[in-house]
């Protein structure tokens, strides 16, 4: 036989013993239980979930702890009175072994074996379930649902701090700080599955968790967490479902928490009834952490205004049952995370507050701007996110314009900044079809100065003599229609005589200020010029101005996709009407064609 033949076999009889061991363990824990007897087995259990290496057996492990768990939060034995003091010290004791048992799971979310990843997060969740249900059935019966506030918050710890997993604890490889920061970002897996899960789903975990990682951020420093603030992003960005009315708060992961609350009293000193029946390290924390409602609240309303009806209560006065079934504490939750959030994004490299801010805003005009209390609040990071130029600069100008129109922000340099992205380098970048149609979009507004959209139009145009075909056909229906929205610049297609190249042209390309350039005096010469464009299509567009307009506009959406792999297909399959002109054939070449006399053929 093969030498290695009896270590196989002594592995799988170890195997077999320590599958043996856990079942037999949780037997022992589950008879314990019920007959009252000593649980001392759990902590040999426990041992065996901390030392294994195995990710079978460890499956195994924190499964049957889960199971056993399970029982003796069902029997009451970590919620309740305590009547005796060996009770309290059972009940001590027993806490300590669940902590030690959420931690372990807590770690797991960055373990190595895919499957332990989601079974542990599957496991804190359903003991978030248990605990809560276990509070409020055995706590006073007037008393609101209860939430097992601290087990969540040792979720989200979990969730944006990402520990390393217990299985790797004993790896002594050095790793390099890109290497550290990877290991504390939280897996695209984890990730989903919360998300797709539970906070997406249900309306209390999603509460909790905006409040908690907004408490959570804020007690951590950049250089403490620098991991925290793009976990929490990755997981706030794929946020696709938020309730916009009271009647769609209807889904919850403790079902305690769907119960109707009582009616909320208008009271001056209304604090939170929830908060008495935590623990008093617990209740010392959410004294802290609940200035959210207070800080969310509209200002208080004028004396001559108390005879009108109004809302039932202030958020800040609102019990945390009452706030799971108000939209406007959703959206107080909601907006103090983001705020808490974005400053955080700008602390790293420019490379990463790019990346970050560019992730942002692609989201913020529809999924966070319509769900904030007072949207104006993120004003001061859109500001300094349009310093940053590029795709980020254009898409915080979109951000503000969307301030600007929907809840009437005041920026007057908001033309100026966008003047400003007008470089030589607007035409040829990969984001210029962007750049278009957000142009367009802030120029269409027919009250804006004539003065102001002709800078806009000339400056382009001037950049027009330097860009490839495909950021010409842009332009031009893009010129064309700003001609049509505002006729005040048609003058500036008709001026011939005293305006026929850039030496007489009264256009500053270096003022900043787009009301000042003298842009309405001058002329659109360089779309002239494109007329004897070397392609044809091209050339035949820009004739459109020598034409009446007679068209209303331009679909702007049929010219942004141009490239010169599209302008090319384009051609190669166009059908060809009429012949074109083609060279003789060899044969017809009179030979004294003065060939030999310019080159000599070898």
């Amino acid at each position: 036989m093969p030498p290695s033949l009896p270590s196989k076999k002594r592995k799988t009889r170890e195997a077999d013993d320590t599958l043996r061991t856990i079942q037999d363990l949780e037997k022992q824990l589950t008879v314990a239980v019920s007959n009252g007897s000593s649980l001392n087995p759990l902590a040999d259990l426990l041992d065996i979930a901390l030392g294994t290496e195995s990710p079978a057996h460890l499956s195994k492990a924190i499964y049957a702890l889960y199971r056993v768990f399970v029982v003796i939060i069902t029997n009451g034995l970590l919620s309740g009175p305590d009547r005796t003091e060996e009770a309290k010290a059972v009940r001590a004791w027993l806490l300590e072994r669940l902590h030690s048992f959420v931690d372990l799971l807590a770690s797991l979310l960055k373990d190595e074996e895919p499957s332990l990843k989601t079974s542990s997060l599957d496991i804190l969740f359903s003991l978030q379930k248990h605990l809560s249900s276990s509070l409020t059935r055995t706590g006073d019966s007037k008393q609101p649902p209860q939430f097992h506030v601290s087990h969540f918050r040792k979720i989200v710890s979990a969730l944006l701090l990402c520990p390393p997993s217990h299985r790797a604890a004993g790896s002594k490889k050095r790793k390099t700080d890109a290497d550290a920061l990877n290991d504390r970002t939280l897996d695209p897996e984890v990730r989903d599955h919360f998300v797709n899960t539970w906070f997406s789903v249900n309306d209390d975990i999603r509460w909790f968790f905006l409040r908690d990682a907004a408490v959570l951020i804020s007690k951590h420093s950049f250089s403490e967490a620098p991991q925290l603030p793009g976990n929490l992003l990755s997981i706030l960005e794929r946020l696709t479902t938020f309730p916009t009315k009271g009647s769609e708060l209807n889904s919850w992961w403790v079902e305690e928490m769907g119960t109707k609350p009582p009616p909320a009293k208008k009271s001056k000193g209304g604090g939170d009834e929830e908060d008495e029946d935590e623990a008093p390290e617990e209740q010392a924390d959410a004294d802290e952490e609940d200035d959210w409602r207070k800080f969310f609240d509209e200002p208080a309303a004028k004396p001559a205004a108390e005879g009108k009806k109004g809302p039932a209560a202030r958020v800040h006065t609102l019990t945390i049952h009452q706030s799971l079934h108000s939209l406007a504490a959703h959206r107080a939750v909601f907006t103090r995370a983001w705020l808490a959030l974005l400053p955080q994004l700008s602390l790293g490299s420019s490379e990463s507050t790019k990346a970050y801010s560019l992730r942002v805003l692609n989201v913020l005009h529809r999924g966070v701007i319509p769900h904030l209390t007072r949207p104006i609040l993120i004003m001061d990071w859109v500001s300094s996110s349009v310093d940053l130029g590029g795709t980020v600069g254009l898409l915080a100008l979109n951000a503000l314009f969307t301030l600007m129109k929907e809840y009437n922000l005041d920026y007057p340099s908001f033309y100026t900044r966008l003047y400003g992205f007008l470089d030589r380098d607007v035409l040829h970048l990969k984001h210029r079809a962007r750049f278009f149609r957000l142009t367009e979009l802030f120029l269409s507004s027919t009250h804006l100065p004539a003065n102001l959209v002709a800078s806009f139009v000339k400056r382009l145009s001037r950049l027009s003599l330097n860009a490839p075909p495909a950021a010409i056909i842009m332009l031009i229906p893009f010129t064309y229609n700003m001609l049509r929205r505002h006729p005040a610049l048609m003058a500036m297609i008709h001026r011939t005589e005293d305006l026929t190249g850039a030496d007489c042209d009264g256009f500053d390309a270096s003022e900043g200020n787009p009301n000042l350039t003298n842009a309405l005096e001058s002329s659109l010469w360089e779309l002239y010029t494109h007329r004897q464009h070397y392609h044809a299509s091209v050339s035949t567009l820009a004739r459109i101005f020598e034409e009446a307009f007679t068209r209303p506009s331009y679909a702007m959406e049929d010219f942004l996709d141009h490239t010169y792999g599209t302008l090319f297909e384009t051609e190669a399959k166009r059908k060809i009407r009429k012949e074109p002109a083609t060279a003789l054939e060899l044969s017809q070449v009179p030979e004294a064609d003065g060939l030999d006399e310019l080159w000599t053929i070898a």
